[in-house]
């Protein structure tokens, strides 16, 4: 994998610095000056009910949105002039996988990597690490939810993101593909990533993370 640049060391400190960010969709608010630093290597997990902003914050740290007021900083680079840069060290990995279905899961995965310019011997190590070896010649169209959620996590190994952001991650999902979800948070946490994970349900055992508590666009005092 080709190595990026590096901020300057004064913006390094924080993988994720947030700043009265607000997000309207219309004239309602999905987000309300959310105020939220994440320290480099830190895990923290998203909680909330539905409605709460949990999905929204983690697009604007992806980049998918764009605040509406207020701005910050993702992995030392500016939300608003530096985007790019932020989703070329980041991955957003959701329930909706967004992947070629009429490609096999290991055509999805090398067209992703040369898209990035990392070496495809990576692809044939992810698609092991996720138990997919036997069928990765086969069409994605073929493979039940679980499967593809698998290739999803496999696409996040191929790239290595210094900043992991999982929504609702293993929603629907069987135990091997849950496992699978597991494994690789456990993996990027001992190598020193940065893990964002919204979710109703309980993180891998053995993964410590700060719970922060969500509630009508807002992070809660204390969090």
């Amino acid at each position: 994998m080709r190595t990026l640049p590096r901020p300057p060391v004064a913006l390094q400190d924080a993988a994720v610095d947030l700043r009265s960010v607000t997000r309207l969709f219309g004239a309602a608010p999905a987000l309300v000056r959310v105020d939220l630093s994440i320290e480099r290597g830190e895990a923290v997990v998203l909680r909330g009910p539905n409605g709460a902003g949990k999905s929204t914050l983690l697009r604007i740290v992806a980049t998918a949105l764009s605040p509406t007021y207020g701005g910050g900083s993702v992995l030392g680079f500016d939300l608003a002039t530096e985007r790019e840069e932020i989703r070329r060290r980041s991955e957003l990995l959701t329930h909706r996988t967004r992947l070629y279905e009429e490609l096999s899961a290991r055509e999805n995965l090398e067209l992703f990597a040369d898209l990035l310019g990392i070496s495809r011997v990576r692809v044939g190590e992810a698609l092991e690490r996720v138990a997919l070896a036997d069928v990765a010649d086969e069409r994605v169209r073929t493979f039940s939810a679980g499967m593809r959620q698998k290739v999803a996590v496999a696409r996040a190994i191929v790239r290595d993101p210094e900043l992991l952001l999982l929504d609702e991650p293993t929603t629907g999902l069987d135990a091997a593909a849950r496992q699978a979800v597991d494994d690789m948070m456990l993996r990027a946490s001992r190598e020193g990533r940065t893990l964002v994970i919204a979710t109703h349900h309980g993180v891998a055992p053995g993964l410590a993370a700060r719970v922060v508590t969500m509630r009508d666009g807002s992070v809660e005092t204390g969090s």
